[in-house]
């Protein structure tokens, strides 16, 4: 089992064998509601939060399932970080410097670059020209990290994940990284539990969003229908939602206009228009640009009036029974299993549409149903992101804050889900299919392996040497809280021919009914 000369564990075959053939998807059952209080408590916090530790299955014993889940739904606006993650927050660069700034800044340095003569210099200097933006992104990453791990806000902090999942932008397209810390922070985390149109215009009128597809090449004289087309397929009405491709022809006429600023001066244009210019930091809204011919986009006449065909288009699409069942979907897709039963989503959907898109009303309803509670004892499989933050906060939850946070996001780029890094606008997938083959079982036994025997490698500051930390017996630790009461035979057989601490921690952290959260 152990190596003298590394001390590198070796997960045995029996092992590898039991994470692999335990990810067979559960059976969906039919939606309805149940009583929040039958909910099973290990299982529910480690649901709706990033990972249950001691202090979290306290409190939400301490209030029971239902006040609970209400305290998540709505958490409170500030104080939900404690004082030392907080002051590593606000050191951060992305604290200090407003992302208009920092925008501005690396497209002046690249434009400084560019009339540079040609040479080794302007080389060298070429490869310098992201470093704001991916400096920015960097830290954006280590925010999101911290405060997944650390935050009394854990169901916001998860909801912020799956929107900006949802409303995927990538960070290395362009400046993107120098403005994601406030499309994370202003445009997604802000209105994660709040309003869905509320989301939907902020991530609109992000600088993010209008590099990332292309929008701010839209204009009344050159129509891009990238924007538009992503907008009704992903993030409203789903791919059969009932439009047309006129539709997307009409909302990219609709959008044109909406774009991005480099300078913080208002753009000189005619004087009739000047007083339709809309400027939030780096976004803006040209009327020089726009195409005013009246358009008919599903099925509705809408007048030529600059942003506020924008404002109308947003609330067509935000309060559409296609977009309320695409966003059901996702929702029960993400919290409760790969195929949702369609009276899930269909209760769900009801409640989006009769609270007018509150995104924490169709939670609520979500987490009362039956197929939810069926869930909390099938369990789910974890992605790559909800495993390795899981793991560290049960294993490190009596130990203090990580020192390196960037060691923890190189295990999620291992794995395949890094931080803003998805190309693609579709996001990353939630079917355990996606995340459960050999080689992500054996990566993940890796990241456990880690965890379990050198855990000082989270905590190194420096050339300084962190051998002093020790994880506790897991075990031990979480064996009054309940949480792994429903071990089957096989995993406890592995568990309990281990030798160590480490390994048992180990095998804990990897087996199947961790994996499945």
């Amino acid at each position: 089992m152990t190596s003298s000369r590394n001390n590198i564990v070796r997960p045995p075959r029996s092992a590898i064998a039991l994470l692999v053939t335990c990810l067979l998807p559960s059976v969906p059952a039919m939606g309805k509601q149940t009583a929040l209080s039958e909910l099973p408590l290990p299982a529910l916090v480690d649901r709706i939060t990033w990972g249950a530790t001691p202090s979290e299955l306290d409190r939400a014993t301490k209030l029971g399932p239902e006040a609970y889940i209400k305290e998540q739904l709505h958490p409170p606006g500030k104080g939900s970080l404690p004082t030392e993650i907080q002051h590593r927050i606000d050191a951060m660069s992305i604290s200090k410097e407003s992302a208009q700034d920092a925008f501005i800044a690396a497209r002046e340095y690249q434009l400084s670059v560019k009339r540079m003569p040609d040479g080794a210099e302007k080389n060298q200097a070429r490869k310098t020209t992201q470093r704001i933006p991916r400096t920015r992104a960097r830290e954006t990453a280590e925010r999101a990290t911290l405060r997944a791990l650390y935050s009394r806000a854990q169901l916001q902090e998860q909801m912020t994940w799956f929107w900006m999942n949802h409303f995927n932008v990538y960070s290395e397209k362009g400046n993107i990284g120098a403005v994601i810390s406030d499309y994370e922070d202003r445009a997604i985390r802000s209105n994660a539990l709040g309003k869905f149109r509320d989301l939907l215009e902020a991530t609109i009128r992000s600088p993010a969003m209008m590099v990332y597809l292309d929008n701010y090449y839209n204009r009344a004289t050159r129509i891009n229908e990238n924007y538009a087309r992503e907008l009704m397929e992903l993030h409203t009405l789903g791919v059969q939602g009932g439009y047309k491709q006129s539709d997307v022809q009409e909302l990219a006429r609709i959008l044109t206009g909406m774009g991005i600023s480099y300078t913080k001066k208002l753009p000189q244009i005619d004087p009739e228009l000047r007083s339709q210019i809309v400027q939030e930091g780096a976004f803006i809204f040209n009327p020089k640009y726009h195409d005013y011919g009246d358009k008919v986009f599903l099925g509705q006449t809408i007048k030529g009036e600059g942003l506020k065909e924008v404002d109308k288009a947003v609330d067509m699409l935000a309060r559409h029974p296609s977009t309320a069942r695409h966003i059901s979907m996702k929702l029960a897709q993400y919290f409760v299993a790969d195929e949702p039963s369609d009276a899930l989503v269909d209760m769900m959907a009801k409640t989006f549409l009769s609270s007018d898109g509150d995104i924490a009303a169709t939670l609520y309803t979500m987490f009362s149903s039956q197929d939810f509670a069926k869930s909390l004892k099938d369990g789910k499989f974890k992605d790559p992101v909800q495993y390795t933050y899981s793991s560290l906060r049960l294993a490190f939850s009596s130990l203090p804050p990580i020192n390196r946070v960037d060691t923890v996001n190189g295990w999620l780029s291992r794995m395949g889900e890094a931080l803003y890094r998805r190309v693609t606008p579709d996001g990353y997938p939630v079917r355990a299919s996606d995340w459960s083959g050999s080689g992500q079982m054996t990566m993940r036994f890796e990241l456990a392996r880690q965890i379990a025997t050198k855990p000082g490698a989270f905590y190194r500051n420096g050339d300084k040497s962190a051998s002093k930390v020790i994880v506790p017996h897991l075990l031990d630790q979480y064996k009054a809280k309940g949480l792994f009461a429903d071990f089957s035979a096989a995993t406890r057989k592995v568990i309990e021919s281990s030798k160590s601490k480490q390994e048992v921690n180990m095998y804990l952290l990897a087996s199947p009914e961790f994996m499945h959260r």
